[in-house]
């Protein structure tokens, strides 16, 4: 993900920034297949820390791997420390806030909810394409069934 996040700035530029060239070339040169976690974090401070305000924007943390999350909060965590000029912006299900609390500092948490409306609207529109082909294909008490699991289960949530 660091990797990912580390490309994705220096391909910003014209030309990759040649500290990045240099260091994946000397890694190759060792016999390794690519950079480590702690040579990443440190050139994508460095690069960050050249360009202005960067907004970070990381969908699901709740995703990565439960055996990778801390090592990837504690990368995030020194990137926002050592680059002053990083905004983040992380999204997860809300059990993760615990682990974020943990890793990171200055957490602000804003919950959302589905709509219910909104929920309702897809779900019919979603069932409504899958019958058109053979009206026969959904029962109309699974029909119902299924909308009440799904309302039930967002808002769970």
């Amino acid at each position: 993900m660091i990797g990912a996040l580390l490309k994705q700035v220096a391909l910003r530029e014209p030309s990759i920034p040649r500290e990045i060239k240099s260091a994946f070339n000397e890694s190759k040169e060792e016999g390794g297949e690519g950079l480590r976690l702690p040579d990443m974090v440190k050139l994508l401070v460095k690069v960050i820390s050249s360009i202005g305000l960067v907004y970070l924007c990381v969908d699901a943390v709740d995703e990565v791997l439960r055996q990778h999350r801390p090592e990837f909060l504690r990368a995030l965590r020194q990137i926002i420390r050592d680059a002053p000029n990083i905004r983040l912006f992380l999204t997860g299900r809300p059990y993760i806030l615990g682990e974020l609390d943990n890793h990171l500092t200055r957490v602000n948490v804003i919950h959302i909810v589905a709509d219910q409306g909104d929920i309702t609207r897809y779900l019919n529109q979603r069932m409504e394409d899958d019958t058109c082909q053979d009206p026969d294909l959904m029962p109309e008490d699974l029909k119902n069934d299924i909308m009440r699991t799904m309302l039930e289960r967002a808002s769970e949530m």
